[in-house]
């Protein structure tokens, strides 16, 4: 059974792929890839809407594929999607899909090692999550064309505008307020009014500083986290995979906790023009030996952490259970994280760790259709 999701009319293609393709600069979607203002030149990769065509279609359904339900995470008191939502499955004993492990891994960039994509507020390094109650509906104004075609509507509560988000008009911008305007800037706020089972999150991209009485951005998404619902076929998110961002971070309270519990988000530089759900949109290259946005891969059961450091242990111990889902176009396996002050102290052995797993330990594991969109 794959992850649902429904709407767009699409051509399925076979998971045999050809092989072919490579690495080389960050590619990004609509905008630059422009990486982060902190110590790394790396890039959590840009987001947007070339390719696919926006669909009229509702949301559909995601539930578990080749694995189980995994004990759910929290975030602020929230639970993050029900436990049987593909970030949250368990895909220890998942099947390996051997036929792209075998055509399309060989061109993941196998020599290079994972990358931490996070760091401190000193360093404006990762994804900042901003969590409270609801704020006043701000207005948003898109700075493309995609912008009101692919993002989720909510009125203002007065008319005139289709979308007023809840987002408070200081919330935290990835890069802070100095990053250039055409980064990723994306914005990340966790409403807990519901908490613990009925939080929303509200996610931009391209958020540029505020100004007036709402926010400027280039697409934006809404996930009730009480509902495994994927977004329209065809559609973004303030990722290029139609995805939730905050769902796959690596977050300094998982660390301290000892245990991450869900899927991490990853990037790679080129991908191609095709998803497999729970993604729903793409932003690659008609290429069938490039990766399609959602792909799963899993750290091998092999792979011996024995050297590694006790951070490290944890996030090798996640990705062999949970694994890592292909979210957007940016540098190599470079796994996304919150921006966070407490990671100072542990990023150069974390750095000099994460380098040792290289992109050969991985194995894609079989979770659905590659879905391949009709060309514009």
């Amino acid at each position: 059974m794959a992850w649902g999701a429904g709407g767009l009319v699409t051509l399925l293609v076979a998971s045999a792929i050809a092989c072919g393709g490579g690495s080389g600069a960050s590619s990004g979607s609509s905008g630059a890839s422009s990486g982060s203002s902190g110590a790394s030149s790396g890039s959590s990769g840009a987001s947007g809407s070339s390719g696919s065509s926006a669909s009229s279609g509702s949301s559909g359904s995601s539930g578990s594929s080749g694995g189980t339900p995994g004990p759910g995470t929290t975030h602020a008191g929230c639970r993050i999607f029900p436990n049987d939502n593909p970030w949250n499955t368990d895909v220890s004993g998942a099947p390996v899909d051997a036929a792209l492990t075998a055509s399309v891994l060989p061109q993941m960039a196998l020599s290079t090692g994972l990358h931490p994509d996070w760091g401190t507020f000193t360093e404006q390094y990762g994804i900042p999550i901003t969590t409270g109650k609801a704020a006043a509906p701000a207005p948003i104004t898109w700075n493309t064309t995609y912008g009101p075609r692919e993002s989720d509507k909510l009125p203002c509560p007065g008319g005139g505008n289709e979308f007023c988000y809840p987002i408070p008009l200081n919330a935290l911008i990835e890069g802070g307020p100095g990053a250039k305007a055409t980064s990723d800037r994306h914005v990340l706020f966790l409403a807990n009014d519901g908490a613990p089972d009925h939080c929303v999150l509200y996610e931009l991209y391209n958020t540029q500083n505020q100004s007036g009485p709402g926010f400027t951005a280039a697409s934006g998404a809404i996930f009730k986290l009480d509902s495994n619902a994927l977004r329209p076929e065809g559609w973004t998110s303030a990722d290029a995979a139609g995805l939730p961002v905050l769902a796959g971070l690596v977050r300094m309270e998982e660390i301290q906790r000892g245990e991450i519990t869900h899927a991490l988000r990853f990037t790679m530089d080129r991908t191609q023009q095709a998803w497999i759900a729970p993604a729903t949109h793409a932003a690659g290259a008609r290429d069938a030996s490039l990766p399609p946005m959602g792909l799963r891969v899993r750290l091998k059961a092999s792979f011996d952490d024995s050297a590694l450091g006790p951070t490290a242990k944890i996030l090798v111990k996640a990705m062999k259970r949970f694994g890592l889902l292909l979210a957007d176009n940016g540098s190599n396996w470079y796994v996304s994280g919150e921006t966070h002050d407490a990671w100072g102290p542990l990023m150069d052995g974390l750095n000099s760790d994460l380098r040792k797993i290289k992109g050969s330990d991985f194995e894609i594991v079989k979770t659905g259709t590659v879905i391949v969109p009709p060309p514009d």
